[in-house]
């Protein structure tokens, strides 16, 4: 199928699962090329990114995902639960570096396992919500809790503090699970409690951020079927606010060490697929510190936004990828043609979306939102602060 047969009939219905594995055996640059203009009929030549706080509640976790550095049991080098002044006080330099959102990030029902991780609340998803709300009031920043498998009640929870929540989909793959693959010790991984989450936040008019994890042992079938399952999910509820393609990173000290990680062109490939397969509206995100010197060449492949930089803190799931300066992503993104925009923790298009925010933080989100969805800049910011 030419590049220009796969734009049109994306435009009109949407690629097929047989199209989409046959899409992938095009050559890259025409794949590339159909991508592009895929993006450029539903987002123009406007790339995003928000400037966030990256804020590691806990690193405690019931899950043991062989690829996952992150994750530490008590007692363990780096194992930690922050405390309510240790959230805010993080909180508190980001507003002044300038930052509009704080990112949540957590271990996966720790208290299951670990009888310490209560820290006087039933769960960790109510310390956390406690938390969001607590950093929503003091600073104003806008938190996107992303705390893994969530129910109905802890998300009914988090939609009154929080402008978005996520959760990686990773992959609907059940084969992942079984004895020697990544999941098979990470109850939480579970594809349908992941689905089940996604489908809860859309029930609840919450703006979702997913994604699929490349390189960790997984088809190019699976990683189409588990587009096709957020495409479905978002054709439901209209809710996917963001779907981000992330490659697997080898890191010393974990299981996965030596595993392979995908190469650039195949994470271009994947890329160019999933816009495809989403479509020209959806918000197409690959994160830049992960590629690397490479991540300009990710703009080829149909994305629109680079993600959550932070001027603060480290990128604490993958802490040896620094992510690139600003003022260098401007510079990249702008020599490619491209004009780069900040965002809040919710995107402009479900700023406008009235169900989607609680009234408390529909009240915040105004006063750092432009009229066109995206972040005021600072001067217009400070002058409505003031």
């Amino acid at each position: 199928m030419a590049a220009t047969e796969l734009k049109e009939k994306l435009l009109s219905q949407g690629l097929t699962k047989e199209e989409a594995l046959a899409a992938g055996k095009a050559s890259l640059g025409e794949l590339l090329r159909a991508a592009s203009e895929v993006r450029e009929q539903g987002k123009g030549k406007t790339v995003s990114f928000s400037k966030k706080v990256f804020i590691p509640l806990t690193t405690l976790c019931r899950d043991y995902c062989s690829y996952c550095t992150f994750r530490k049991d008590p007692g363990q080098p780096g194992a930690h639960f922050m405390t309510p002044e240790e959230v805010l006080a993080l909180a508190e330099e980001a507003k002044r570096a300038g930052c509009k959102e704080a990112l949540f990030s957590l271990g996966d029902q720790p208290e299951r396992i670990f009888p310490e991780a209560r820290q006087g609340y039933a769960r960790t998803l109510d310390y956390l919500a406690a938390m969001c709300e607590l950093v929503l009031e003091r600073t104003g920043l806008l938190p996107h809790a992303n705390p893994g498998v969530m129910d109905g009640a802890a998300l009914d929870k988090f939609k009154e503090s929080n402008a978005s929540v996520g959760l990686m989909l990773e992959n609907v793959s059940v084969r992942l699970m079984r004895d020697g693959l990544p999941h098979a010790n990470a109850p939480d991984k579970v594809p349908a409690l992941r689905l089940r989450t996604m489908e809860e936040a859309g029930r609840r008019s919450i703006a979702f951020t997913t994604g699929i994890l490349i390189g960790i042992g997984e088809t190019m079938e699976e990683r189409v079927d588990s587009l096709l399952a957020i495409r479905g999910m978002h054709e439901m509820y209209g809710h996917i606010q963001e779907v981000i393609v992330q490659n697997f990173r080898a890191k010393p000290d974990i299981p996965m060490a030596k595993h392979a990680e995908p190469s650039l062109e195949e994470i271009l490939q994947t890329l160019a697929l999933a816009r495809l397969i989403l479509g020209p509206q959806m918000n197409l995100q690959a994160p830049p510190n992960l590629s690397y010197e490479d991540f300009p060449r990710l703009l080829d492949a149909g994305i629109n936004d680079w993600g959550g930089i932070s001027p603060v803190t480290r990128d604490f799931i993958n802490p040896e990828a620094a992510w690139p300066q600003i003022s260098r992503l401007r510079a990249e993104t702008e020599a490619r043609g491209f004009v780069l925009r900040e965002r809040l923790a919710l995107y402009p298009e479900f700023v406008r979306r009235q169900q989607f925010l609680s009234p408390h933080v529909r009240e915040k989100v105004n006063v750092l939102a432009a009229a066109d969805g995206f972040a005021r800049d600072e001067s217009s910011h400070a002058q409505a602060a003031g």
